[in-house]
C-alpha cells in the first residue's frame, strides 16, 4: 500500500497543523521503526543523499523488529533485495516502516519500506526505497542460536 501524496494533519501544541500518519496511510502490517532527516554531510557530489547512507539506515531500521523477537544479539546475514526508487534530497524527512516476512529456526527476514516527506509547505510523500533483509540470532560467541 502506498502512502498518499499528502498526509493528514493533526493539531500540534503550538496551534498549527503537523503531518500525522494514520493507520489508513501506513504500509500494510508495517510498523514505523525509524524516522530521520539526512544532513549535509550525507550528500554526494550530485546533491543527492549517498545510497550507502540510506542502506545503513535501512539496516538499522530492519534490525528493530528482529531484535525484539530474538531477545538478544542479531547480525545481518543477507541483503536479499534493495531497490532505490527515487533519489533522496537534503531536507527530506525519511520514515522507515518494517514488517517481518519470515521467522526461521535462527533467522528472521524483514521487509523495509522508506518514504520521504518533501516540501513541508506543500507536503508530498513518495516511496524512495524498499529492501528485504535477513538477520540471524547469535550467542555471545557469535554463533547462530535458536530464535524461540
Amino acid at each position: 500500500m502506498n502512502l498518499p501524496a499528502t498526509l493528514p494533519t493533526s493539531p500540534d501544541t503550538a496551534g498549527g497543523d503537523v503531518p500525522a500518519l494514520s493507520p489508513q496511510t501506513l504500509p500494510d502490517s508495517s510498523e514505523l521503526v525509524l524516522r530521520v532527516m539526512p544532513m549535509p554531510a550525507d550528500v554526494n557530489a550530485n546533491g543527492d543523499i549517498f545510497g550507502g547512507w540510506i542502506m545503513a539506515q535501512v539496516d538499522l531500521a530492519g534490525a528493530v523488529l528482529p531484535s525484539r523477537i530474538a531477545k538478544g544479539r542479531i547480525a545481518t546475514v543477507a541483503v536479499n533485495q534493495f531497490v532505490f526508487k527515487q533519489p533522496v534530497s537534503l531536507g527530506d524527512l525519511l520514515s522507515f516502516y518494517a514488517r517481518i516476512t519470515r521467522i526461521g529456526n535462527t533467522s528472521i527476514s524483514v521487509h523495509v519500506e522508506v518514504y520521504a516527506e518533501r516540501n513541508p509547505a506543500n507536503l508530498h510523500v513518495v516511496k524512495v526505497t524498499e529492501a528485504d533483509l535477513t538477520y540471524v540470532a547469535i550467542d555471545h560467541q557469535g554463533k547462530p542460536r535458536a530464535v524461540r
